[in-house]
């Protein structure tokens, strides 16, 4: 594929400091999480040729200017928050030789469904936010990211949209 693929743009400082993540979570738990999030909801509102140029400005450690703000001001909150509403879903399970376990340590109660349903949803109210933000600033502003508004040849256009989720009105 790319020789960024595994160019992340947030830290576990980023995860522990803006969210009710612990310091005690295994990292390579969420990782992946984080990885999917940006790949879809990153690479989505900025299209192919904006996320790899970002991707690979944060590789090289020259990512300054308007690109910087873009990432410090708009991607990563969007991008904690949308990992952080994936995680809380799959980190109780395990998927081991045995099946799909669920893990219970001792001592300690599960929430109800429906209470992790509001927390899961209130990460995302959360990333959707940051995500309009995200796209009204690359719509204000597509002067100052090129990569935005140019042909992306075999890669993912830009979705113009604010909300990637849609409510159903009947």
């Amino acid at each position: 594929m790319y020789t960024n693929d595994n160019v992340l743009l947030i830290t576990k400082d980023h995860l522990f400091k803006y969210t009710q993540l612990q310091g005690n979570v295994d990292i390579d738990k969420i990782t992946p999480f984080v990885k999917i999030a940006q790949d879809i909801q990153i690479q989505e509102i900025c299209g192919t040729k904006l996320y790899r140029k970002i991707l690979t400005d944060v590789q090289g450690d020259t990512l300054t200017g308007d690109y910087l703000t873009l990432v410090s001001q708009y991607l990563q909150p969007m991008l904690i928050h949308y990992a952080m509403a994936d995680f809380m879903l799959f980190h109780g399970y395990e998927v081991s030789n045995a099946g799909i376990l669920r893990n219970t340590p001792e001592g300690t109660n599960l929430p109800a469904k429906d209470e992790l349903d509001t927390l899961v949803k209130r990460q995302r109210d959360i990333a959707e936010t940051y995500r309009t933000k995200a796209v009204d600033y690359l719509n204000y502003f597509p002067s100052l990211f090129p990569e935005y508004s140019a042909d992306q040849e075999s890669g993912l256009y830009p979705d113009h949209n604010p909300s990637n989720y849609t409510n159903w009105n009947l």
